[in-house]
């Protein structure tokens, strides 16, 4: 097993690249979005009346423990567990351990009738780093482990990158877990010359047979409006049905008119659009910046993918 550079110095860096990089993107898209219109982008006010016959099941419905970050601390991590249980989570997608053991977590989620099935949790720099991720994220009970952000404008990162993915991924998928990745904009937007992409670099090389995707839509549809796409939503529809790798789950998003995030049903992306075409294994409520405090929209989006039909 082979680890041939700091993988988690190179997270870390992505990290701190990330906000300034998000409100740049952010900014373009969102003006490229206002010249286009609503209508120009293949969006429409997100509704969570009902479209078809098939709900989201309760089951599959998870939130990313991100979106709380703000009350995620002290005697604020239980409180909002409860809260979560109360509004019928009974699954969440974990961005750290909230100072507690991964023993320690485990006891409080199973109090309360919450699997932690998901993580977001960096490429590792060594073998012994990836035995203790692999053995944490098995103590909680996980089914996934993905890697959640990494950024460069080099094309060797990324093969890179995807060659040590795959290693993790059969040493996940030898004990039990699945392992994927989650998308943000720059893999589509970024040139890394003869227009090659992260995006084609990783769909090309991460073995389909290990490595799942974790679609942001938020992202994905930002992405496509970013690369000048007709139908973003269709762009976003197309980039699962093209992968290679499948898409086991969603982060569900919803994006405002100016571009900036939004809870769900109060923004422009047509979630039933996306489900009816691919539905996953997981869909998972993010918002990263909450429209008014998190745990509203924690209930905001339990109740929106409960309603929603497609």
């Amino acid at each position: 097993m082979c680890f041939g550079f700091n993988g988690s110095a190179a997270l870390k860096r992505s990290l701190e690249q990330k906000e300034v990089g998000r409100r740049g993107f952010l900014a373009g898209a969102a003006a490229l979005g206002a010249t286009m219109g609503l209508a120009g982008m293949g969006m429409a006010p997100a509704t969570a009346s009902p479209v078809g016959r098939r709900p989201v099941p309760p089951g599959q419905i998870s939130i990313q423990l991100y979106t709380l970050r703000s009350i995620m601390n002290g005697a604020g991590v239980d409180r909002t567990f409860k809260a979560l249980a109360d509004y019928g989570y009974t699954k969440v997608e974990l961005a750290g351990f909230y100072g507690r053991s991964a023993k320690e977590l485990r006891a409080t989620l199973d109090s309360l009738g919450i699997t932690p099935s998901s993580s977001h949790t960096g490429i590792t720099d060594s073998a012994a780093a990836l035995d203790a991720k692999l053995s944490d994220a098995l103590t909680l009970g996980q089914k996934y482990i993905n890697v959640p952000y990494l950024v460069s404008s080099n094309g060797d990162d990324w093969r890179r990158w995807a060659d040590q993915m795959n290693v993790e991924a059969a040493a996940a998928k030898s004990a039990g877990l699945k392992y994927g990745y989650h998308n943000h904009a720059h893999e589509f937007t970024t040139d890394l010359g003869n227009g090659e992409t992260p995006w084609d670099i990783f769909t090309s090389r991460l073995d389909p047979n290990l490595v799942h995707l974790e679609v942001d839509l938020y992202w994905a549809v930002t992405a496509g409006v970013g690369v000048g796409a007709t139908d973003p939503i269709q762009f976003a529809i197309d980039t699962i049905a093209q992968a290679p790798q499948q898409t086991l789950q969603y982060h569900v998003k919803d994006r405002d008119l100016a571009g900036g995030f939004a809870d769900l049903g109060t923004g422009a992306i047509d979630f039933s659009r996306i489900f009816a075409a691919h539905r996953p294994k997981e869909f998972i409520v993010e918002n990263d910046q909450p429209d008014v405090t998190p745990l509203q929209t924690a209930e905001v989006g339990y109740n929106f993918l409960r309603k929603a039909r497609f």
